[in-house]
């Protein structure tokens, strides 16, 4: 179908603030609005299954920075999974030679996965790679995944590339898939990560020879306990709330069984943090936000539960252990031994509310 908007026919649409400018966007709004219906009645009208090709004016087919315009109005509105709506702008197409995939503008919009900028711009990221001198086939596979999907924008792309002028940067972005999940959303993971590290490791030391004082060499095995145990929480609750970008999980959706995927599309539609930015052509409501708070809380109680666990029974074993090799000495420190449930249950709940809480804040800064 094709339908040209008549604000798009209009000659000159800078106009002054003031009378046109406010019926422009009113025409603008009702041209919208039409065009919308008139969409979403033909993917009725075309059954559960199909592609629908829209033809349209060159301003409708960007999408809005709040979410705005004609592809806002039909991504929330598609209802199957297998139901597909791509806006065209035709000022922007040319064939180069015949047989070959137009180059153009357009949006790609499914229930499955509603992409919200040139989906599929092979001209872009080709220039991409070109420019750093890298060939598809060397990217990982979620990388690949998403540049066949149309997921992968040119920018992201040019970070990663980034990335990989850096030695650490690039073999923990080739190695781990979770690293460079991270570090192609927020290029300072790693800075956040390293300085709560450090501020976690010294303050434990510091804690634990104010505790101890001159005892502390000889029960340093405790000190490690504790402190590792400090180490691994406190990664957790930088790793767990951090933003991340990752392809392959939208692949997975598309490709996986109705009742799988949509359990895949209600986790992956909350935000890693309450506080974290809409991405084009993502709306979170507040009721995302606060999703993301709980869940964010039940994965670091979780943490937090067996983090204790795993600490508590490890000391308790170097007790024992201490115990069996020398009683004169154990006899001789009054050592209170920590209950190992009560003690995961009130670290859980501490992890949950005041250090999710915390860090919920902490990734915007």
């Amino acid at each position: 179908m094709s339908r040209r908007s008549s604000v798009d026919s209009t000659p000159n649409l800078s106009f002054p603030f003031g009378p046109s400018s406010y019926l422009s966007a009113q025409a603008r709004v009702v041209d919208e609005y039409t065009m919308s219906q008139i969409i979403l009645q033909n993917m009725s009208d075309g059954g559960a299954t199909g592609m629908l090709i829209v033809v349209t004016g060159a301003s409708h087919v960007t999408y809005g920075s709040r979410g705005t315009g004609v592809p806002a109005r039909i991504s929330r509105k598609l209802q199957k999974k297998n139901q597909v709506v791509i806006l065209l702008d035709p000022e922007r197409q040319f064939i180069r030679r015949e047989g070959e995939v137009p180059v153009a503008d357009f949006l790609w919009y499914s229930a499955a996965r509603p992409c919200s900028r040139n989906c599929f711009d092979r001209v872009e990221i080709a220039r991409v790679m070109n420019a750093a001198g890298q060939r598809r086939d060397a990217l990982p596979q979620d990388l690949q995944k998403g540049i066949d999907l149309g997921l992968v924008s040119p920018e992201v792309l040019q970070n990663f590339f980034d990335l990989e002028k850096y030695p650490l940067l690039s073999e923990l972005t080739h190695r781990f898939q979770g690293f460079r999940e991270r570090l192609l959303a927020d290029p300072k993971f790693l800075h956040r990560l390293a300085i709560e590290e450090g501020i976690s490791v010294t303050t434990t030391l510091l804690a634990q020879y104010q505790k101890r004082k001159e005892n502390f060499f000889q029960e340093l095995d405790y000190v490690i306990t504790d402190t590792v145990r400090g180490s691994v929480v406190d990664f957790f609750t930088v790793w767990l709330p951090a933003p991340t970008l990752s392809f392959l999980s939208y692949a997975d959706e598309m490709n996986s069984p109705d009742n799988i995927s949509s359990l895949l599309g209600l986790l992956g539609s909350i935000p890693d943090n309450a506080f974290q930015k809409n991405p084009v052509g993502t709306n979170w409501t507040l009721n995302h936000r606060v999703a993301s708070v709980v869940f964010g809380g039940l994965k670091l109680a979780g943490v937090g539960f067996i983090s204790s666990i795993g600490a508590v029974a490890s000391s308790n074993s170097l007790f024992a252990v201490r115990k069996f090799l020398n009683p004169a000495i154990v006899a001789n420190q009054q050592i209170a031994r920590s209950p190992i449930l009560k003690t995961a249950v009130v670290y859980a709940c501490f992890l949950g509310i005041s250090a999710n809480l915390r860090y919920q804040v902490f990734r915007e800064f």
